[in-house]
């Protein structure tokens, strides 16, 4: 870090404090703060200019004379751009004209422009501004004894009331607080004076804990598939992909209603299988049955 000497409010030495390399020690980059100073000049702007159309002003809704036989040139009405008291040829209207800047190269631009300063020896730091009242005669004395001339940009911290109070009645001081610190200021004003408290620096980075990986599932050991794929004890067999029949499950059964359907039956191709079954016992044990009106009409005939 480069190191600079610390200043009192009568301009003495008070020590060094030292500057972050990485917010006042890189290489400026001019393209990034002429386009960011633009969005925020554009930004600015209030965007209210608006004028109106020849469809908009009042008049001019007949033909003011013939269009032949006058010498004159043709004309259709007299609110257009070329008679006086017409619309305006595409008249502005009010809009935005602030550009979508990314914050990255915001504050990218910032670090330019500090160290562009730091690199020319116009950043000066003090331990404390040490105005106890509102006194703009005080604010003059400290800048006298810093040896400052030209403009000059003074950060103060929030809770120094006082120092801001005083420093702003200087025609030539502009007075702003840590989080107001912008590119076009920095730029715009010679020097740049800061309190030892406000002194822009990285922010500390704190890596993120790395996210345990879930535990890997275990194994379902065999009696425990075998179980699934015979949901029913044995001579079961768990419905497929399609509703396709297991070979040697020809057997329909369904588990809500605990009925089984056998083949050539008249439910057996309007429901869906749940299960199959290998035979009419291996159903019947499993607790299913066939629909009562089957069994009837198997006892009449």
């Amino acid at each position: 870090m480069a190191s600079l000497t610390l200043k009192n409010a009568s301009g003495k030495d008070a020590g060094s404090v030292e500057l972050d390399d990485a917010i006042f020690g890189i290489e400026p980059n001019v393209p990034l703060m002429h386009q960011v100073v633009t969005a925020q000049l554009a930004a600015r702007r209030a965007g209210t200019q608006s004028a109106k159309t020849r469809a908009e002003v009042r008049g001019g809704g007949r033909k003011p004379y013939a269009q032949k036989g006058t010498g004159n040139a043709r004309q259709g009405s007299i609110r257009a751009p070329q008679f006086a008291g017409g619309g305006v040829a595409l008249a502005p209207k009010p809009r935005s004209y602030s550009q979508k800047t990314p914050k990255k190269m915001i504050k990218a631009a910032l670090r330019s422009a500090l160290s562009d300063r730091a690199a020319e020896g116009k950043v000066i730091v003090v331990d404390s501004y040490g105005i106890d009242a509102p006194k703009t005669k005080d604010a003059k004395a400290l800048l006298a004894a810093l040896d400052i001339s030209g403009t000059v940009l003074v950060v103060v911290g929030r809770d120094d009331a006082n120092a801001a109070l005083s420093f702003r009645n200087l025609p030539h001081v502009h007075v702003i607080s840590p989080g107001e610190l912008n590119t076009y200021d920095v730029l715009c004003n010679d020097w740049l004076v800061f309190s030892k408290d406000v002194v822009p620096a990285r922010e500390a980075q704190v890596a993120a804990p790395k996210a345990d990986k879930p535990a890997a599932k275990p194994k379902a050991d065999k009696p425990a598939a075998e179980a699934a794929a015979s949901p029913h004890g044995e001579g079961s067999h768990a419905p497929i992909e399609g509703d396709e029949m297991p070979d040697g499950f020809p057997i329909k059964g369904n588990a809500t209603s605990k009925l089984y359907h056998l083949p050539e039956t008249s439910f057996y191709n309007r429901t869906t299988a749940e299960v199959w079954f290998a035979t009419e016992e291996a159903a019947e044990s499993a607790g299913f049955t066939r629909p009562a009106s089957q069994l009837k009409k198997e006892e009449e005939s």
